[in-house]
């Protein structure tokens, strides 16, 4: 395994199967926490003799970036915009799953009482985002809209609990976020939607590999995806239990979790290369924009 510590046992030449998987999440990773709150896949995979580790993130970048140098096996779903950054950096990751387009899950916010009324009000305005999430490419895909792009704006790259309290201090002008972190801001706050992705960014989030596990534990990537299917199946038919599972974990109310859920599809299924046509147009995208070093074949990348 090109990411892993090599065993010397005889012959000197064999490698350890792992026997754990290192599985990597957000905030965000709704079916991920499900999983994980209910114990799912300790026992799954404990049937397989296969342990399972969680590690959190706070966003979609660094939890690439742990794949990428091996210090995660498994990743939780990240926006369709993360696994370009991760392509450009060389990582070998396999796309396992992606979830059905959730565009409305993101949105641009401002104060209720801001004087920002239109996409081009934008110009010179302080926005807050996750460098390289799906809020990024939904910044761009908006101010293309409105005849700008990120030059014409001051950029402020913010993780999640950073950009609300800049954004409730006044520190910017405008937040690009995703749920559930929009909905809490939606209820718990004066906001106003100016723009949500509906039109500019489809928004697919996925799951993936490091390629070295996938080939090494096919078995386990199985019951994983398989795991996430049904959980996403249970989260949109039975959303205030879903809700009330999830409150305590992430801190928010039941009535928040539940708005969020409303707007993600949760709808999960095998990633086939025309469903990736939309990462070429969001890596085509950040090259532009001069934020990727190398033109990436955002098509050409190993599925599961």
């Amino acid at each position: 395994m090109a990411l892993a510590p090599m065993i010397t046992i005889a012959p000197v030449h064999a490698q350890k199967v792992p026997d754990t998987v290192r599985i990597g999440y957000q905030k965000s990773s709704t079916l991920i926490t499900v999983l994980k709150t209910r114990g799912t896949l300790e026992q799954r995979l404990g049937a397989l003799g296969v342990k399972v580790t969680w590690h959190e993130f706070a966003s979609g970048l660094p939890l690439l970036e742990a794949l990428n140098v091996g210090a995660i096996d498994v990743s939780a779903d990240v926006a369709d915009t993360v696994p370009v950054f991760a392509l450009a950096a060389g990582a070998q990751l396999t796309y396992i799953a992606q979830e059905a387009p959730s565009p409305s899950a993101q949105a641009i916010v401002v104060k209720a009482d801001s004087p920002i009324k239109t996409l081009a009000d934008l110009r010179g305005k302080r926005i807050g985002f996750a460098k390289a999430a799906g809020a990024h490419y939904l910044l761009i895909a908006a101010l293309e809209k409105a005849g700008l792009s990120l030059k014409d704006i001051q950029l402020a790259y913010l993780a999640p609990a950073d950009g609300r309290a800049a954004f409730e201090r006044g520190a910017i002008d405008a937040w690009v976020i995703w749920d559930p972190f929009l909905a809490a801001v939606e209820r718990q706050s004066q906001v106003r939607v100016l723009s949500d992705g509906r039109g500019l960014a489809d928004y697919q989030r996925y799951y993936l590999a490091s390629t070295p596990f996938a080939k090494a534990r096919p078995d386990v990537v199985k019951v994983v995806v398989n795991s996430l299917l049904e959980t996403g199946k249970w989260v949109k038919q039975s959303p205030r239990d879903a809700a009330n599972l999830l409150a305590p974990v992430w801190g928010l109310d039941a009535a928040t979790i539940e708005q969020a859920n409303a707007r993600r599809s949760y709808d999960v299924r095998a990633v086939v290369p025309e469903r990736l046509a939309e990462q070429q147009k969001i890596a085509d995208a950040f090259l532009a924009e001069g934020l990727l070093p190398k033109k990436v074949n955002a098509t050409a990348v190993p599925v599961f």
